[in-house]
């Protein structure tokens, strides 16, 4: 912030505070105005009561004007383009300031029997004027000070041209002035607050974004909503293809390479990983190990699943060749895919995860140890919901575990790659 001139360096930023802080203060000028239009028609009502015929005539003409300043201020809030225009608010409270002074005319008149009144009567109205052009120009000093010194001058001009004591006139001054440093000061403390506040409003919002983003890393972002509604998060999802990609070898490669080797490995796979399901519509659910679990259909809606887990692992597979020339180390990896009904949902208070449970996750990991290295093996669910059955070889009955002896599919390196295109 440009400590000179109580502004932010940045344009942009200055202008958005600007808008922000009138935007804000909209409620409270229409609230302002309607109180001074009330109270402009109470003293109507009431001043017959107590002055005499020449005053409440003069009242009455200054009246009207006010009341067309009051409403035509009110009115301009409700202007699409009124937030662009600060000087609405100067000249309306300039306008409403100055009627003001030409009504404290009269009181003074009228009071010319309460001597000790006379000055509250001035100092007092115009303080209420003056405190709430504080407020409402509190972002813009210069033009406040502006302001100020327009109404001082005319309240200088308005005293010299009433009969009164020397004392009555020197309090009224005093009354004034008094007021007017309030409002002065009033109008610094604020717009340096409100500046503050807005800086750290500001960084509170970026900090809540960035919250979010690592949220919405770990949990979809309809479950958090609901998590922070007090929600329990269960979904059921009758038509998923559950995808499980798993190193061939592992073990042995663990006990070969260093362990920082070993997680640069593993963290070049996973990002592959994770950059084909992106690319390919597919939600990541968690690594297991040196495992890759992850659901077409679930979360993440899918036109056909079992396209696009398909489309994911072929893409998976074929990204090896990069990690593999980045790493040095022969990685394969094996992908089982099955398709069906599933449940997911967040447990737990601590370390919550969106999580995947059904019978689907299980086949998909046991048909896994079904496929080659390098290769994909899937279920009949799954073979028979793609699209592109000419890119399989046929089925071959394998013993799988906890089912018994199932159809098995298989994708090989070498087939052409999946199109979904059409």
């Amino acid at each position: 912030m440009d400590s000179q001139r109580g502004a932010f360096a940045d344009p942009a930023v200055e202008r958005a505070f600007r808008l922000n802080e009138r935007a804000s203060r909209v409620p409270a000028v229409r609230l302002y105005g309607a109180i001074a239009f009330a109270a402009m028609l109470v003293y109507a009502v009431i001043n017959p009561l107590f002055f005499t015929a020449a005053d409440q005539i003069r009242f009455t003409i200054l009246l009207v004007p006010t009341l067309v300043v009051l409403g035509g201020y009110i009115a301009l809030t409700f202007w699409t383009g009124y937030l662009e225009r600060p000087l609405i608010d100067f000249v309306c409270l300039l306008a409403f300031g100055l009627l003001v002074l030409a009504d404290n005319h009269i009181l003074w008149d009228e009071a010319a029997t309460f001597e000790g009144a006379r000055h509250a009567n001035v100092g007092i109205n115009n303080a209420l004027v003056s405190v709430f052009a504080a407020l409402v120009l509190a972002d813009r000093r210069r033009m406040f000070l502006g302001w100020l010194a327009c109404h001082a001058l005319a309240f200088m001009l308005s005293l010299a041209m009433v009969e009164g004591s020397l004392v009555a006139e020197l309090y009224a001054t005093l009354s004034y002035l008094t007021g007017a440093a309030i409002a002065a000061f009033i109008n610094w403390q604020l717009g340096s607050a409100h500046r503050t506040a807005y800086v750290l409003r500001g960084a509170l919002e970026a900090e809540r974004q960035k919250t979010e983003e690592l949220l919405y890393n770990v949990l979809p972002e309809a479950a958090a909503k609901r998590l922070r509604e007090g929600q329990v998060v269960a979904d059921a999802y009758s038509d998923a293809s559950v995808v499980f990609i798993d190193v061939v070898g592992f073990t042995k490669l663990a006990s070969t390479v260093s362990p920082g080797h070993l997680i640069e490995t593993l963290n070049a796979l996973f990002n592959l990983a994770d950059r084909c399901a992106a690319e390919h519509g597919v939600e990541k659910v968690k690594t297991i190990g040196d495992a890759y679990l992850a659901v077409a259909g679930g979360n993440v809606i899918a036109a056909n699943s079992a396209d696009a887990a398909i489309a994911f692992a072929q893409a998976v597979i074929d990204g090896l060749a990069a990690v593999r020339a980045e790493t040095g180390l022969p990685l394969q990896v094996r992908v089982g895919i099955h398709s069906g009904p599933v449940v997911g949902g967040v447990i737990g208070a601590t370390r919550m995860a969106y999580d995947y449970w059904g019978e689907t996750m299980n086949m998909a990991a046991r048909l896994e140890g079904q496929a080659e290295p390098g290769g994909i093996a899937v279920s009949e669910s799954t073979f028979l919901r793609t699209r592109r059955k000419d890119l399989f070889s046929l089925p071959e009955l394998a013993p799988l575990k906890g089912v018994g002896e199932a159809p098995v599919y298989r994708i090989k390196p070498a087939a052409t790659r999946l199109s979904l295109a059409g």
